[in-house]
């Protein structure tokens, strides 16, 4: 753009040492992609290394705006607030705007003697050092998005031609930086409009669902959801495993004011003691072998929204008092920190098991029991709410047929013969036999002979079941595999607690011979 005429005769010394300077700036900038999510931050320690190392002051990146029309200061180095703050140009004007509209670099040798330099920050004394004013285009995918400028104390012996080729590299760093936050940006607009649109679709379809129940117990259960919905009160699910009380709690968290915020399920029976602290409450570098890196709880990740605590009564004696100062206080230390940290969130409970009766066998505290208590909730059984069947049938089926793209027919006959078994698994069994269906029925139809003998099976599954006292290797077999071979909801079904159903696995030398889903320590997700 602007033709001068330059000193060449540089040191080779000086400028030896000159480019390890660059290149050290070049390794130093290529560190910080990593940062580069937290844009300004990124631009920002990006000006501090070219200043610090090679003395270009008051660096700036400045952005345009398609919006406003005008580019405005994103970031700088060497500028107050108040001086980052005046630095807005309309496309053209200044030499700034300049670079801009054209898309060449630009050399100012003396600022006092250029009047398309305004000045416009108000931060250089132009009575004072002669100074050089250095400008290149930032550049993305064809497109001029900004400008890279940098201050320079005029020197006989400094090559600005290959400062100002340095500049154009640091200005393609900086473009792929502002190209990765862009894309993290529309992915983090989408994803949210998705959510948004999952969470309307479920509040809507679960609503729907318990308002068109013919059970008078449902419909109990939909007045108390609407009832504490609204309010901080913790709540406690109760009912037999597979009856919903995961979509329930889910319900409640849409219904709220926490809606938007983050809704967090912890299984505290999936996971061994040691290992479910640390998913709770996070830990330190260090707290424990295998601790790398510090890493935030599950509370800490819900702030502001909900966590569901399902299986609430396999929680340990010393957990139980952890958790009870956290619902008192809401306070908490990491593991191996001494640190209190703080956070808000509403905690909805759940569990299969009659903490009554836990309570005085003195399996879990009193005093925990009466926090949880606060607004209990019941969800009956399916064999309790039988005329719903074809109602949750439908319901089933119809998210069944969008996820495997076909249609398929029950036909009354069939949806008969389905009310005559008990279903002891609850919801959560005819979701699995339905979907079993799917894979199998070749036509468009489900009649009752083609289901007779899946239910057949059932049944008989069901009276052997209610007449033995202990499971035996093939009932504990049986029950893994109707549940994906997730040992807390075979035991569950099989009347056992999580540590009861592990135990009897170890005793028998089942280990070996199925694919059990085991928790693994938080670094290793």
């Amino acid at each position: 753009m602007w033709k001068v005429k330059l000193n060449k005769n540089v040191n080779n010394m000086n400028k030896e040492s000159l480019n390890k300077r660059k290149l050290l700036v070049l390794h130093e900038a290529c560190q910080i992609i990593g940062k580069a999510l937290d844009l300004d931050n990124a631009l920002r320690s990006i000006l501090r290394i070219l200043a610090e190392r090679l003395h270009m002051e008051r660096a700036t990146v400045t952005l345009y705006d398609e919006e406003i029309d005008r580019l405005f200061i994103r970031a700088s180095y060497g500028l107050t607030p108040e001086e980052e703050a005046r630095g807005i140009y309309a496309p053209g004007e200044g030499v700034t705007g300049q670079v801009f509209i054209t898309g060449e670099p630009c050399i100012i040798l003396n600022i006092q003697q250029e009047p398309l330099f305004l000045n416009r920050t108000k931060a250089r004394s132009l009575n004072r050092d002669q100074i050089s004013f250095l400008a290149v285009p930032i550049i993305l995918e064809e497109k001029t998005i900004g400008v890279l400028s940098v201050d320079r104390l005029f020197e006989d012996g400094i090559d600005y031609h290959e400062d100002l080729q340095f500049l154009e590299i640091m200005a393609l760093l900086i473009a792929q930086f502002v190209r990765l936050r862009h894309i993290v940006e529309k992915r983090e607009a989408s994803l949210r409009q998705e959510n948004l649109v999952l969470r309307t679709e479920l509040k809507k379809r679960f609503t729907d669902f318990m308002v068109s129940s013919r059970s008078p117990e449902m419909q109990k259960v939909l007045t108390l959801v609407r009832q504490v919905a609204n309010t901080r009160a913790t709540v406690l699910l109760l009912g037999e495993s597979g009856t919903g009380k995961t979509l329930t709690a889910r319900l409640i968290h849409e219904l709220s004011p926490r809606a938007g915020k983050p809704f967090v399920k912890i299984n505290c029976a999936a996971l061994p003691e040691n290992l479910l602290e640390a998913e709770l409450f996070g830990y330190e570098r260090g707290a424990f072998t295998g601790a790398f890196n510090s890493k935030p709880g599950r509370l800490e990740e819900a702030d502001g929204g909900t966590v569901f605590l399902d299986e609430i009564a396999e929680l340990s004696l010393e957990l139980q008092a952890k958790l009870l100062r956290f619902i008192q206080e809401k306070e908490f230390e990491r593991l191996g920190s001494t640190k209190t940290r703080r956070v808000d969130v509403r905690l909805i409970a759940a569990t299969n098991q009659n903490l009554q009766k836990l309570v005085q066998e003195g399996r879990f505290r009193e005093d925990l029991y009466f926090r949880l208590n606060v607004f209990p909730i019941r969800i009956p059984p399916l064999r309790e709410r039988m005329e719903d069947l074809p109602l949750l049938i439908n319901f089933i089926m119809r998210r069944l047929a969008r996820e495997y793209a076909r249609e398929l027919v029950i036909a009354p006959e069939a949806v008969k013969l389905l009310a005559q078994y008990n279903w002891p698994g609850n919801i959560r069994e005819l979701e699995n036999f339905l979907e079993r269906l799917f894979i199998v029925c070749e036509s468009g139809k489900v009649t009752a002979e083609s289901i007779r003998p899946f239910l057949k099976n059932k049944m008989d599954r069901e009276e052997v079941s209610s007449h033995k006292r202990e499971p035996t290797k093939e009932d504990i077999l049986r029950a893994l595999e109707r549940h994906g071979f997730i040992v807390a909801r075979a035991a569950q079904e099989l009347g056992l607690t999580f540590r009861q159903l592990r135990y009897r696995i170890q005793r028998l030398g089942l280990e070996d011979q199925i694919p059990l889903r085991r928790g693994r320590p938080p670094h290793q997700r």
